[in-house]
Formats: structure tokens, sequence, C-alpha cells
């Protein structure tokens, strides 16, 4: 799944424009390197977003299509 997608459907970001606009800013890095938008995402990996001051580090558990509002934050772990 595309990072801009994944962003979006777990939630981590409301909308999928700003999800592409900050991985072209370069606010996103998967694995430690920057990452473009239409990085695979796959079970594992590191993301880390930076919004402002704050940078928030989580480890993708699933990637899935579609998931409930509910069952959104299960998609990742916060680290740190």
């Amino acid at each position: 799944m595309r990072l801009d997608k994944y962003l979006k459907v777990s939630r981590i970001i409301k909308r999928r424009t700003v999800a592409n606009d900050a991985c072209d800013a370069a606010h996103v890095t998967a694995n430690g390197r920057p990452a473009k938008a239409s990085y695979d995402v796959k079970e594992g990996d590191v993301l880390e977003i930076s919004f402002g001051q704050r940078v928030l580090k989580v480890r993708v558990l699933a990637v899935k299509e579609t998931v409930a509002k509910a069952e959104a934050s299960g998609m990742y772990e916060i680290i740190e």
C-alpha cells in the first residue's frame, strides 16, 4: 500500500492530500530514510512523521485497504 494512503487509512493524518504534501516536504521518513508518497508500506516498517515541533514514531503492525475508525489505531504502535 502507498504511504500516503496508509497514513490516511490508519488515521494518522486525516486527508490523503495532506499526507501526500507531508511526504513531498520530507516530513515523513520510513526506516530512517526520507520517504515519498509512493513508498510501499510493509508490516514492520518504522515511520517517523514530524508535525511542527512534535515527532510521531510508529511501527506498522498491519496493512489493510479499509478499516473501521475504532480499529484504525490497531494498524500501528507508537514507539517512545
